[in-house]
């Protein structure tokens, strides 16, 4: 059964008549019915002031409960008599919209969206689309400008031009496309400056006052830069261009530094001149839908959550891989690699999501404070537990693929790896012993995503001589793919029809396609979204990052050190033979080589 719901899921913006399904934006308690109701502690907020340095130049935003006093205008004032300790009786859904602070939609507020990096790769194939996506589903604020920034010279109808060349509609053909288009381009500007120019950002901020209008004005930076001048824009940003009467808020793309002692600068630095608050580390993998489906997957079905332990649990095998090498961006790779690149960030984080404990509530803390245990409970990673390896070149069908060091950004003699397989395990009550398979690579035979849980043997299994000696084949496994085509099935065992006893492998399959006509919003457009609604769930801590640095530092500077040198492996296969011992040394078998791909 179908839940209606308004055009954008969020409803933030918008004022629907009921409440839409995705809880975590708008919870139900926010359309109270006439019965005396206790008001969720997200909806509280005050504003924080200080003298201090790095909250002179940033309006702070913080979350505290009971709280409910909000900097509002004396004509806009809510009646704070209708909530008695905590509790609301009988208010509308508006009023109590006023109350929560939710009520963005109104003439008097607006949001600036900057982009920072406009002319670069990222912003025009990624976040300038997811800008249009969410504009097109009407998620978006009423008011809302948003302003390309970069270095390049470029008018307004040239950044129109360059942008309008990745939109599409392809969420809902509902309206008129090209009129959309249109109206979306007419609220993009661009402004052109040097990244180190606190003149340069003062004159963006004169040009976002103008668009303002004087309204009350929140403002988010996205920056899509190098990381080496992330310091340089928050500084000049927040000294002259930060929001004067309402929020500021900053997204950081990875990589955030190469190892514990850049990534602890670099979070000094922005703190400088920044709050935890206002930073929003983004990992677009946690944006994508099977990777938010995780949880809900696990804490919403009695039928999962008493197997999620080393009882029942044999191995969970997270799973990266692309079916094409460096092309384009050798340079960029070489200095990082594909443990930087990919393990340390994209798939630490989502078996961080997927071995935490139940977290207190959904609120954003909670959750964060959990992944924070898993990841400090897991023990180093030793070079032992390691295989590393580099794509060379290949000839399939008459055709050539180059070999990684054949890339002329690439030194010939780059030890960099382009594949790498690990085991990692979590030292507490509920994983402990049991092998997290971790392998991400490039250049392979095939693009996935997956997270694949292999569960333990029946025990006394009544029908093992109908598997033969290998018991695997018996074992139950739930594939979580996040990436192409998604879906979660899990394989199971069963008798195939007819007066025999004959035993097949099966698939209880959620296909995604298949089940939902709706596509698949990106992973951009629903982390854009949280940004600009203040929902840090899916962003990552500063403490998160620093338990996961402190994991892979140790192995990423021996690694250099001694000057391990990768396996090769051809451009297009399985990956070096090397994945395949670590594994069997645990007694796994990677699921992404079964005979079902």
């Amino acid at each position: 059964m179908a839940f209606s719901s308004p055009k954008c899921p969020s409803s933030r913006f918008a004022l629907p008549p009921s409440p839409g399904p995705r809880s975590r934006r708008v919870a139900a308690a926010a359309y109270p019915s006439p019965s005396r109701a206790p008001l969720p502690r997200r909806f509280f907020s005050t504003r924080i002031s200080s003298q201090s340095p790095r909250n002179r130049h940033w309006r702070v935003v913080s979350m505290h409960e009971g709280a409910a006093t909000m900097p509002v205008s004396p004509e806009k004032e809510i009646d704070l008599k209708k909530v008695e300790n905590g509790v609301a009786s009988a208010i509308s859904a508006e009023e109590h919209r006023d109350l929560a602070g939710l009520n963005t939609s109104k003439k008097d507020s607006t949001v600036s969206i900057t982009v920072v990096g406009a002319s670069g790769d990222l912003a025009k194939k990624k976040i300038f689309p997811a800008l249009f996506a969410l504009y097109y589903e009407d998620c978006l604020p009423e008011h809302f400008t948003v302003f390309g920034y970069a270095r390049s010279k470029m008018t307004d109808a040239e950044l129109r031009n360059m942008v309008s060349r990745t939109l599409t509609c392809r969420i809902d053909k509902r309206e008129n496309c090209s009129e959309k288009m249109d109206q979306f381009l007419r609220r993009c500007f661009y402004h052109s400056g040097q990244y180190d120019s606190e003149e340069n950002f003062a004159e963006l901020d004169k040009k976002l006052k103008e668009h303002e209008a004087g309204r009350l004005s929140n403002r988010l930076f996205y920056l899509s830069i190098p990381p080496n001048i992330f310091i340089d824009v928050v500084k000049c940003a927040s000294k002259s261009a930060s929001s004067a009467n309402g929020w500021t808020r900053v997204i950081v793309e990875k990589p955030f530094g190469r190892d514990s002692e850049s990534s602890a600068a670099l979070t000094r630095g922005l703190k400088e001149y920044l709050v935890e608050e206002q930073i929003f580390r983004i990992d677009h993998y946690l944006g994508k839908e099977l990777v938010e489906n995780l949880s809900v997957l696990r804490f919403s079905n009695l039928v999962f959550e008493p197997l999620w332990s080393r009882q029942y649990i044999r191995n969970v095998q997270l799973i990266f891989s692309e079916d094409f090498g460096t092309e384009g961006r050798g340079g960029y790779f070489d200095n990082y690699g594909i443990i930087r690149d990919i393990m340390q960030n994209h798939l630490l984080q989502i078996l961080a999501l997927f071995a935490m404990e139940t977290p207190v509530s959904l609120d954003a803390e909670d959750i964060r404070n959990e992944k924070v245990k898993v990841l400090r409970s897991m023990r180093p990673l030793q070079l032992e537990n390691v295989v590393i390896g580099q794509y060379k070149s290949h000839t399939k069908g008459g055709v050539t693929y180059p070999a990684y060091t054949d890339d002329k950004t690439v030194p010939k003699d780059s030890l960099t790896p382009t594949f790498a397989a690990a085991a990692l395990f979590i030292d507490n009550a509920r994983w402990d012993g049991v092998p997290f398979l971790m392998k991400a690579g490039k250049a392979l035979h095939t693009k996935r995503a997956e997270i694949r849980v292999q569960f333990r043997h029946v025990p006394g299994n009544l029908y093992k001589r109908s598997f033969g000696t290998d018991l695997d084949r018996a074992t139950n496994e739930l594939v979580i793919r996040v990436q192409p085509d998604e879906a979660i099935y899990l394989k199971i065992n069963n008798k195939i029809p007819g007066l025999g006893m004959r035993l097949d492998r099966s698939n209880l399959n959620l296909h995604y396609a298949a089940r939902y006509s709706k596509e698949i919003p990106d992973a951009y457009e629903r982390l854009l979204l949280d940004a600009i609604e203040g929902e840090r769930r899916l962003f990552i801590r500063s403490d998160e990052l620093d338990a996961a640095w402190a994991l892979f530092t140790p192995l990423l500077k021996e690694l250099e050190e001694k000057k391990i040198v990768p396996e090769l492996y051809p451009y297009g296969s399985r990956g070096p033979v090397g994945a395949h011992y670590l594994a069997s040394k645990y007694n796994v078998r990677w699921g992404d080589l079964s005979c079902e791909h």
